[in-house]
């Protein structure tokens, strides 16, 4: 691979595309709940008949956000830190067994969960202190009678990480109260928690206000916060949350507002590779890392569970190896590995299956170059991976990089690189594809920035050759397209009101709900959420004309098909040829009178239905079956298969 070559960074202005940035380190976060206590945040909001009208005061809801995100952040984070600080309570608390400190450092300042990885007991804490009537809340939930001084709480927290989370690469304080200006007419005060805020921000602490505003009432920030969050005056943006309190009518809860700026149950991303050398030519080797973006979630099983007791147990697993012919225990240095060849066992050692295995280190090398039109949609057949320059491994990578991604752009060519993932992994082909930056920043979705994407190249016996008689994609009529046209129209979202977030996996939150209920000692609920269900009575509404008219279409234009291969099989049959053997259509309802065992006979009928191969049929044997019976014979294949297995049902 030849020396490091010491390349010049790159500057901004030397190329007129720019690559933008990406960041995905895994990094542990930690985060406290800073919660206030007064009267006003206690308060319930007024009596409404409206269902989606708030209900919970300022508090309840902040302590409903954060018990929904714990329990998030326990499946997704599992590494992370949470903690709540209520601050303008009447008792005071830091720590158990720091009572000194708690009185003289902190006055009204009451840390109820300290900041650590969340366990299941911390849940169930919480979860009784939202319970209505809660003796605990009733004692911890007293506003302070007088004004809690803000540099306490400033100071607290800061207390907090630096003994709780020193090395952490993420730490936030989330602030969420409704008082603007709690030091209006103190100035040493304001001073004073000024300081205590850069203190935190010198430790590398982000602070998050979510500022609760009631009706026309404005939050001003620069009454007292404009001191205390640090915001980039250059981006629209600020770290600041202006967070509404819904009034009747406005269908907007105060809880959803505070949990829209909070990722919940994503899967961490992470680099696929780090730091793989990138070889360009001989000599010229820069440093990439891999990011797979398209990554299907999946339940990581860490443990059994035995749920057959009284109370779910986690299974301790043995493994021992048996002889089939005695049935003792087999010793590992017993074991031995071999491949069967022509009927006899060819043995291998650890060293020599490891050599055989043994293709390389993990590299990207280009071997060559193609024209972009070569690479056919369909050769997609793995997931791709993304790379983007790092300057860890070669200093210079990104400018190097850069010039290879505009080079590509503009001569419409691609790559052809030889790929090894991970060490001892199999070599693959891969075509080294240039994307641009999005296209819409304003649709909020998020995007990849412009890069690179290494596409594995299939393998002849990667590729499915079509079916006998299909020779190019399937045809349709102009008509047909056109109905087909207005039906996709009728079905497009706007692109800002699609998030693909909002939809999770539902077999995975099932997953998540069961062990949560476990853990929590819950009931288990018996169906799970799936946001993934079409809304058939909306789609319906919007198209529901439309889809019926295009069957409608296809069913006369699959007439004329058949019609046309009716008349085209009876001018084969009189030609000169011998006569076929094959029966014809009509010999099916005449077996069936008949009684014998015809594709539309009831006897098979129904045992098709029992054997659920119904939908095998045909399309005209399924109309042959519905005539014959009466029934409609309209319509597309599903509802033909649906209207018989009804009649197999009804007659069983």
């Amino acid at each position: 691979m030849g020396d490091r070559p010491d390349y010049e960074r790159r500057d901004e202005d030397d190329e007129e595309e720019e690559l933008g940035e990406i960041d995905y380190k895994a990094q542990k976060d930690a985060l406290i709940f800073a919660i206030d206590v007064s009267s006003s945040m206690l308060q319930a909001p007024p009596h409404s008949d409206n269902k989606k009208a708030d209900k919970d005061s300022a508090v309840l809801a902040a302590l409903k956000c954060a018990n929904q995100l714990m329990q998030q952040r326990i499946i997704s984070n599992p590494k992370d830190m949470m903690g709540i600080l209520f601050f303008g309570t009447e008792k005071t608390k830091f720590r158990e067994g720091d009572a000194n400190r708690s009185a003289l450092g902190y006055p009204h300042c009451y840390v109820y969960t300290d900041l650590d990885i969340p366990s299941a007991e911390d849940v169930k804490s919480l979860k009784g202190l939202l319970e209505e009537g809660s003796e605990e809340a009733t004692e911890i939930l007293v506003p302070a009678k007088e004004q809690v001084s803000m540099s306490s709480v400033l100071f607290c927290a800061n207390q907090i990480f630096t003994t709780k989370a020193p090395n952490f690469g993420s730490r936030r304080l989330f602030i969420i109260t409704d008082n603007d200006d709690p030091h209006a007419n103190d100035k040493k005060s304001k001073e004073a928690a000024a300081t205590r805020a850069k203190d935190l921000y010198d430790l590398g602490v982000t602070i998050d206000l979510f500022a609760i505003t009631r009706g026309d009432t404005k939050f001003e920030l620069t009454k007292f916060y404009d001191d205390i969050i640090y915001r980039d005056p250059t981006s629209e943006e600020t770290s600041s949350y202006r967070v509404s309190k819904a009034t009747s009518g406005d269908g907007i809860t105060l809880m959803n507002s505070l949990v829209s700026n909070i990722n919940s149950k994503q899967t961490p991303k992470r680099a696929y590779f780090s730091n793989m050398p990138f070889e360009l030519g001989p000599g010229l080797t820069i440093s990439v890392k891999g990011y797979l973006i398209m990554q299907k979630q999946a339940p990581a099983r860490s443990c059994y569970v035995w749920l057959d007791d009284e109370k779910a147990q986690i299974a301790v697993g043995e493994t021992a190896r048996i002889a089939e012919d005695s049935a003792r225990t087999v010793e590992t240095g017993e074991v031995k590995k071999a491949y069967k060849f022509g009927g006899e066992y060819v043995y291998f050692s650890e060293e020599e299956q490891s050599s055989i295995k043994q293709f390389g280190s993990a590299a990207i090398r280009i071997i060559g170059f193609k024209d972009r039109s070569l690479l056919k949609f369909w050769h997609a057949v793995k997931k791709s991976t993304f790379i983007f320059p790092s300057e860890e491994g070669f200093v210079g990578s990104t400018r190097v990089f850069s010039a290879l991604w505009t080079k590509l752009l503009k001569s419409n060519k691609i790559g052809v690189a030889w790929h090894i993932a991970r060490k001892n992994g199999n070599p693959q082909l891969v075509a080294i594809v240039p994307s641009r930056g999005p296209s819409d920043e304003t649709s909020g979705i998020e995007a990849i920035p412009a890069g690179l994407w290494l596409v594995p190249i299939p393998f002849a016996d990667d590729v499915r050759e079509p079916p006998e008689g299909v020779t190019g994609r399937p045809t349709t009529t102009p008509d047909l397209a056109t109905k087909m046209h207005t039906i996709i129209r009728q079905l497009q979202l706007p692109a800002a009101s699609y998030n693909p977030a909002k939809y999770p996996n539902p077999a995975l939150q099932w997953h998540y709900r069961i062990l949560q209920a476990l853990a929590l000692e819950d009931e288990v609920p018996e169906q799970p959420d799936d946001a993934t269900v079409p809304k058939y009575r909306a789609i319906h509404k919007r198209c529901g004309a439309y889809i019926q008219e295009w069957s409608a279409a296809a069913d006369e234009a699959m007439g004329q098909i058949q019609d046309r291969k009716s008349v085209k099989r009876d001018l084969d049959d009189d030609d000169d040829a011998p006569p076929r053997s094959k029966k014809t259509k009509s010999a099916a309802p005449s077996a069936s009178k008949n009684g014998e065992s015809g594709a539309s006979s009831d006897a098979v009928l129904k045992k098709r239905y029992k054997d659920g191969t119904l939908s095998k049929l045909t399309v005209a044997d399924l109309k042959t079956v519905l005539v014959e019976r009466g029934i409609e014979a309209k319509g597309l294949k599903k509802d033909l298969v649906e209207r018989v297995e009804q009649w197999a049902e009804d007659n069983m």
